[in-house]
């Protein structure tokens, strides 16, 4: 069994350890990790809807210490997902409309281009490289661009997690300078390139700032959802095709891979868990939370709640109704799930034509990156 719920992210098999969980209490003090724990859906549910009393970051810490008054600082101060109140519904709105009406089909078939044109590289890296960049096309960086906008991003998420080393913060902020640069210039095009979804955001966007750096730091902000959760969606799913064969059959087909993706992201999800900060005194299950309390929400254990999802622990690609919490609920819901699928499922289809032999696979194994709450499998 894993340590404690951060220690599971990156453990070999972490479910039933959350089945442990889930059979606790419903808000569990975690003395070790100085914070409460939430296991089941209906009391994840509950915390993520209030939003009044709880909030993605800390009253008295918007932004990291670590990164405040820096490149990368700015940058994670004006994303939408890290804030609440004004600053949160300033610019959501207009990623919400540009990401809803977002031709699927068309992103599917540009990032199958953009994957298939990924170079020969280890299976780990690629796993980056072809959401990433795919991403970055749909945004308008031209071909030649790409390549450095994925080592750019891949620099910037490291401001994101706590583990980071002060190199690494510092690649970040040098990173986060250059995306924003970048952005700038394609932004100032007149217009920006048609068809992109750079283009339908700022068509979306109602406000005199159209290209604001708040609104083009939240640009920089889909790239950065992109690296790690997309990454993980579809590393899972390369491992769950080499735990089971009999999935492999359905792989064949472009409806097939969708379905797998989407049961990977509620079976084995890529974000494992979230936390929210108290804000004000509340009481959630019967239990009194203070202001300055954390709480650690744990996504995964809540897709695999029986009173969630029936028969939990069976991957199934067909189910009257899968439900799942890995991409949130309610206002810090996440607008780019059904892009996110499609990117993992194009970036699937686009190592299967590779020839990616499963069965080899299986057998050298994988491990996670250290992460306190992504699941990212590293192949062998």
């Amino acid at each position: 069994m894993p340590a404690d719920a951060v220690a599971a992210v990156t453990h070999a098999n972490p479910y039933p350890f959350y089945e442990k969980l889930r059979a606790g209490a419903p808000l569990a003090w975690d003395e070790k990790l100085r914070l409460w724990v939430a296991s089941r859906a209906d009391v994840i549910e509950s915390l993520l809807l209030a939003h009044g009393a709880l909030r993605v970051r800390p009253v008295a810490e918007p932004v990291p210490r670590a990164i405040a008054g820096s490149p990368a600082g700015e940058v994670f101060g004006h994303l939408v997902r890290m804030n609440d109140g004004a600053a949160h519904t300033a610019n959501k709105p207009a990623l919400q409309r540009a990401l809803a009406g977002l031709d699927l089909a068309a992103a599917h078939s540009a990032a199958l281009q953009v994957a298939r044109r990924v170079p020969e590289q280890p299976l780990s890296d690629t796993l980056f490289a072809m959401p990433l960049r795919a991403v970055a096309h749909l945004l308008g960086f031209a071909p030649e661009a790409l390549p450095q906008v994925e080592g750019w991003m891949r620099d910037f998420v490291a401001c994101l997690s706590p583990l980071s080393t002060e190199a690494q913060l510092q690649r970040a902020s040098s990173a986060a300078g250059a995306l924003m640069t970048r952005f700038e210039a394609l932004a100032a095009s007149a217009p920006p390139p048609h068809g992109t979804l750079l283009a339908a955001v700022l068509a979306e966007n109602t406000s005199d700032a159209s290209r604001s750096r708040a609104l083009l730091a939240n640009l920089a902000g889909l790239l950065s959802q992109t690296c790690d959760a997309t990454a993980g969606l579809l590393g899972n799913s390369l491992a769950a095709l080499a735990r089971e064969p009999g999935l492999r059959e359905a792989a064949r087909t472009r409806d097939g891979l969708h379905a797998l993706i989407e049961e990977t992201a509620r079976h084995d999800p890529s974000v494992q868990n979230t936390r929210r900060f108290v804000a004000a005194p509340v009481t959630v299950a019967g239990v009194p939370l203070k202001a300055g309390d954390a709480v650690l929400l744990v996504l995964a254990s809540a897709n695999r709640d029986p009173a969630f999802n029936p028969d939990p622990n069976r991957f199934m690609l067909v189910r009257a109704r899968r439900r799942m919490l890995g991409f949130g609920h309610g206002l810090h819901a996440c607008p780019g799930q059904a892009l996110a699928s499609t990117l993992a499922a194009a970036g699937l289809e686009a190592l299967l034509s590779r020839g990616l032999g499963f069965d080899a696979l299986g057998e050298r194994g994988w491990h996670y990156r250290p992460s306190a709450n992504a699941r990212i499998p590293v192949f062998d």
